[in-house]
């Protein structure tokens, strides 16, 4: 779901379809099996409670390596000469109300069990993802002066993306920290690299999911804390343990680099069986009416 934010408008539903099945079963399921189903990262000791690497890293990269290798949409510009924008706003605050409130439920079932982790998690997912949306309405006001709803909810996502790995391990201090971090490296992603490079990431999913996870899985060796983990569990440099944070960078590297590999080899593969960029007047005709007739 997230990859598919990435590409948007721009490629065959045959491809789409191949891809997005090759694409679970050789990239996605063996990163899962690294993780969660004691694989090498597990065992080294990285932390994953909800999806950090596994979902976030592993689709935000596969997202920016189809974007660029698809290639941008007709019309789109880097200077926003022709700018494609939001045309349904209240739309873009209903999904993010419904992904707020199921992100506090796949964030606080993580670990299996209705208990004091499971509340943490509850409280540090919705203390990140209000503190990422406050930083990102305060740059918008500062940089652009004008706050925007957009803006505020794609702050919210960023706030959730980041805190998914760490809410098994973090505090609410680490969750304010977490949540703001993001919102500032999200926001600069979306609004300054994003142009300078010229990718076409329709929904940002590199930019917010990608680097959000990033944020998280590595800050997780910086603020896990035993008051969370339990005693003899993890915790991160700010309470004593470096090593921490050099096993969340190993496995976080890994990802990135696993992730763009595969998919940069699965997108070759696609393109020549069944094609995945649409013809130029498939595109300007529509997807709905071009590849679905409706």
């Amino acid at each position: 779901a997230l990859i598919i934010g990435a590409f948007a408008e721009r490629i065959k539903f045959k491809g789409f379809l191949l891809f997005s099945v090759l694409w679970a079963l050789i990239v996605y399921n063996p990163l899962a099996h690294w993780v969660w189903g004691g694989g090498w990262i597990g065992e080294l000791g990285a932390i994953d409670f909800a999806g950090g690497t596994v979902v976030h890293i592993n689709a935000g990269v596969s997202a920016i390596i189809m974007t660029i290798l698809l290639g941008k949409r007709k019309g789109w510009n880097v200077k926003g000469e022709d700018p494609i924008t939001p045309h349904n706003i209240p739309f873009v605050v209903i999904g993010t109300a419904l992904l707020w409130l199921g992100w506090l439920g796949f964030n606080g079932a993580s670990g299996l069990a209705a208990d004091g982790v499971s509340a943490n998690a509850i409280l540090v997912t919705n203390i990140a993802a209000a503190a990422a949306a406050l930083t990102w309405t305060l740059l918008d006001q500062i940089i652009n002066k004008k706050p925007t709803v957009v803006g505020f909810c794609t702050g919210v996502v960023a706030g959730l993306v980041a805190i998914t790995p760490a809410a098994g391990s973090t505090g609410v201090f680490g969750a304010f920290i977490i949540g703001i971090t993001a919102g500032l490296i999200c926001f600069w992603m979306v609004a300054y690299v994003k142009p300078r490079l010229g990718y076409d990431d329709s929904l940002d999913a590199f930019g917010v999911h990608g680097i959000g996870g990033i944020i998280g899985s590595i800050l997780i060796g910086v603020f896990a804390t035993q008051t969370i983990t339990g005693e003899g569990g993890v915790q991160g440099a700010l309470y004593g343990d470096w090593n921490q944070l050099w096993i969340q960078f190993i496995a976080t590297i890994a990802t990135i680099f696993y992730s763009a590999i595969m998919t940069w080899i699965l997108f070759k593969v696609v393109d020549k069986l069944v094609g995945i960029r649409v013809s130029s007047e498939s595109e300007s005709v529509g997807l709905d009416i071009s590849e679905h007739g409706e």
